[in-house]
């Protein structure tokens, strides 16, 4: 039976001047949900996340994942939880592999499981040969994957992405989808941004559409699209038609 996974309840972010980059957000995300997250730039989608995992402070709301207080228990939420910016920093003077191995050390992931997990997921991305390079020689593309593969370690029970596809191939744009198709059939959950509506309407089973710091529309792919297409749905609900 499926539980809530992430649970974001009357979210509020002020910045200088008393713009409200989030306003009073409430955001629920089930154990086996892909939650596509849309809004156009500066709609607060980045704000939103980056809250939710820990980064961003904030003082009005609660933020939940499996049931644990992101304020209260920071530790034990980052303990199931992964996150990959839209620009993720990598330490680029270590090699693929070191990279991984440390990220392995943080989450406690050690010897045949370590070894193992590294070798699915260097496979399943086409690097391994590449593992033995120094970051900074990566491409954009190269970089993406390494960092989906240190977010896929630790096997998180929430897994949250901002603009996930920007950058990847056509292969691994698709094995992505497949992976959490696969982590959510096993029970995790997976939020994610997007610009990209037609991969959205595709892969989620939730969608949450935010502008102006407010979410505007919220629910089921099938309540929200019905016999339309989830950009008509887009469009409609960004202009103010009902």
């Amino acid at each position: 039976m499926s539980k809530p996974m992430l649970e974001i309840k009357n979210f509020t972010k002020l910045y200088g001047g008393g713009k409200k980059a989030a306003d009073n957000i409430n955001i629920t995300i089930n154990s086996g949900d892909i939650c596509g997250f849309i809004g156009h730039n500066g709609a607060g989608k980045s704000t939103t996340i980056r809250a939710a995992v820990g980064v961003l402070d904030f003082t009005e709301g609660e933020i939940l994942i499996d049931g644990h207080s992101v304020k209260k228990e920071p530790v034990k939420c980052k303990q199931i939880t992964a996150y990959i910016p839209d620009n993720p920093d990598i330490y680029e003077n270590l090699t693929g592999i070191e990279y991984l191995n440390f990220i392995s050390d943080v989450f406690g992931i050690k010897g045949k499981l370590r070894e193992e997990r590294i070798k699915k997921y260097a496979d399943i991305f086409g690097i391994t040969d590449s593992l033995g390079d120094l970051i900074r020689s990566y491409s954009h593309g190269m970089r993406q994957k390494i960092a989906i593969i240190s977010a896929l370690i630790h096997e998180p029970k929430l897994l949250v992405l901002d603009e996930p596809f920007v950058g990847l191939d056509p292969k691994a744009t698709f094995t992505l989808k497949e992976i959490m198709r696969d982590m959510c059939g096993k029970g995790s959950a997976v939020f994610f941004s997007t610009h990209v509506l037609d991969v959205a309407e595709k892969l989620c089973n939730r969608v949450v559409i935010i502008k102006e710091g407010r979410i505007i529309a919220s629910g089921t792919m099938d309540e929200l699209t019905k016999d339309r297409s989830l950009e008509d749905v887009f469009l409609e609900v960004d202009s103010g038609e009902k």
